[in-house]
Order: structure tokens, then sequence, then C-alpha cells
């Protein structure tokens, strides 16, 4: 019997459509670096800075040198 890929849940303090963005593809994807958020969202590195500096703030992503993973 073939699992079904479990949906990711979005932390309750995540108001804006963009961080549940990006926090989503980080879930989905086990985490990735600003290039790759920036290539898989269509997105600008600014915006993205902003982004996860917010939810590296409230702790929700953890930062290892360039590399971004839900925690």
């Amino acid at each position: 019997m073939m699992q079904q890929p479990q949906a990711a849940t979005l932390p309750a303090e995540l108001n804006s459509p963009r961080a549940k963005l990006v926090y989503l593809y980080l879930s989905t994807h086990g985490g990735a670096t600003l290039s790759e958020l920036q290539d898989g969202l269509n997105m600008k590195k600014l915006s993205l800075y902003s982004i996860l500096r917010t939810l590296t703030d409230q702790q929700l992503v953890a930062r290892d040198a360039d590399y971004y993973a839900p925690q």
C-alpha cells in the first residue's frame, strides 16, 4: 500500500502569506539555500532575506551558513 505524503503544518504565529510560502517550501524540501529558495519560489533575494530573518527570529527556521531548515 502506498503511503500518502504528510501535509506540512503551519505554525499559528505565521500571518504573512509569503512567510507561509517560504516555511512550506522549507518544510516540504527539508531545507534549502537562499539560491534554491529564490529559484524555487521565484522571489527576490531581498524579500527572502527579510522573511528568513523573521522566521529565524521566531525560532521557526534554523540557519547554518547559507542553509535554512525548519526547526
